[in-house]
């Protein structure tokens, strides 16, 4: 019997968002976008990020301007209570994400490690 993928893929997706991980991060999304000042400062701080990591994937340099207002932008946020819960779930939601992903990767490695032993 063929399994599809697709079909698959869809109840990952349907368990991701039945889970723990993705439960927490919703609500502390939802926390930060509920308080205004929360909310813009997280907006900023990912719009930096943001900025920054196009830039990196362009080959652009980095001023060390960018870097110090990043740098400042990280402590505000690391300070405020509820962007630094929205971060902690975030970081947990991305471990399960990897983990997930190297799952699912896991019969390619085996592929391609295979022929490189060759």
């Amino acid at each position: 019997m063929a399994v599809n993928l697709y079909d698959v893929a869809y109840s990952v997706e349907k368990a991701i968002r039945e889970s723990a991980e993705y439960k927490q991060l919703k609500q502390m999304y939802d926390v930060v976008n509920s308080d205004e000042g929360a909310k813009r400062l997280f907006e900023s701080f990912r719009n930096i990020q943001l900025s920054l990591q196009q830039k990196q994937m362009m080959g652009e340099e980095i001023t060390q301007a960018e870097v110090e207002q990043a740098q400042k932008q990280v402590a505000l946020v690391q300070q405020h209570d509820k962007i630094s819960k929205l971060m902690e779930a975030e970081q947990r939601m991305s471990m399960v994400v990897n983990e997930l992903n190297q799952i699912m990767l896991k019969p390619l490695e085996e592929l391609y490690g295979s022929m490189e032993q060759q």
